[in-house]
């Protein structure tokens, strides 16, 4: 890991996440941690969340996210690397 590294996580949820909220949950979530990314839909009806910043910021963000939108959420899936930084602010994307 460089200095300039950040932690990233990529995770994928599955379940009734779109049509509900959702990505609009994540950005209001992510305004209460030191993260940035992105939410977005996919044409297969998951929903795909991608953070970085300090490792337990990202981790918090991502915990706090399956606890307060786990009615939604039927399956997860999570990668987490170290990276240089390619996200500026949190936001929802198309």
């Amino acid at each position: 890991m460089t200095q300039k590294e950040k932690f990233h996580s990529s995770v994928y949820f599955g379940g009734r996440v779109q049509g509900v909220g959702f990505r609009y949950h994540t950005l209001q979530i992510a305004k209460e941690f030191e993260v940035s990314g992105h939410v977005r839909n996919l044409v297969d009806g998951r929903v795909q969340v991608e953070a970085e910043g300090e490792k337990s910021e990202v981790q918090g963000f991502i915990a706090e996210i399956r606890d307060r939108l786990s009615m939604f959420i039927r399956k997860t899936e999570l990668s987490e690397n170290w990276r240089e930084p390619v996200f500026r602010g949190f936001t929802i994307g198309r």
